[in-house]
């Protein structure tokens, strides 16, 4: 097609103005015009403009990007909103920015994937506390857990409050250490009753559920899960 518009486009142009030097040369003698000289004169510039349009509408055709009709990637994130090596690197982060020492994460230790597209991973910070996760089969953190064993009739403190702290930040980027302590209070870790053995408190923020409890008198668990 492109071919055929250019032809018709350089042969009525050509013409256009071969009929209109004609019609000049006429006018000049002072003979008069003849009609068939008006008619084909015409012909031959719409023949032109034709042809022009179709030269310069498949122009603009060929250099417009193709459409990609490959099929967008679904989206990765769920639960946490983040994948297992954003998870240790924002928690590093955090431990880094406010120099909580003995919480680094080197290496998650990742589990098989269960039948159900679960997995999980686990990292041990020392004999007393350790994180675990759970990874949607889009390779997402569901949620995480820390363990932690000792005299749960005492107030909770030390590193396990400390990583605590660090994992509220490590799900809300914008989250300063103050907000994390008052994510804290908010569950009633800081003023329970230590002779409560049962004790069972949570908060929500943002879409996550904070839930610090007591299983038996040796061990806690701190857990953050997608609020239901």
């Amino acid at each position: 097609m492109q071919y055929l518009f250019t032809a018709l486009f350089i042969l009525g142009f050509i013409a256009f103005l071969g009929f209109l030097v004609l019609m000049i040369l006429s006018i000049r003698k002072g003979n008069r015009l003849p009609i068939r000289y008006i008619f084909l004169t015409t012909a031959c510039f719409a023949i032109a403009s034709i042809g022009l349009y179709g030269m310069l509408n498949l122009s603009s055709n060929s250099t417009q990007p193709a459409i990609d009709q490959t099929p967008s990637p679904q989206i990765k994130l769920s639960g946490l909103h983040m994948t297992t090596e954003e998870f240790k690197n924002k928690f590093n982060g955090a431990v880094g920015k406010y120099r909580l020492n003995g919480l680094s994460i080197t290496h998650l230790n990742m589990k098989d994937t269960s039948e159900q597209g679960i997995g999980t991973f686990e990292y041990v910070f020392n004999d007393e506390l350790r994180l675990v996760g759970a990874v949607n089969a889009d390779e997402s953190v569901q949620e995480v857990r820390l363990y932690g064993t000792g005299d749960t009739s005492k107030p909770t403190g030390g590193i396990f409050l400390t990583a605590i702290a660090t994992l509220i930040l490590t799900t809300n980027s914008e989250y300063t250490y103050n907000d994390a302590q008052d994510v804290i209070q908010d569950i009633g870790l800081l003023n329970r009753d230590v002779n409560q053995p049962d004790f069972n408190g949570a908060t929500v923020r943002n879409g996550l559920e904070y839930r610090f409890s007591v299983q038996d008198p040796d061990h806690s668990t701190f857990e953050i899960t997608v609020a239901k």
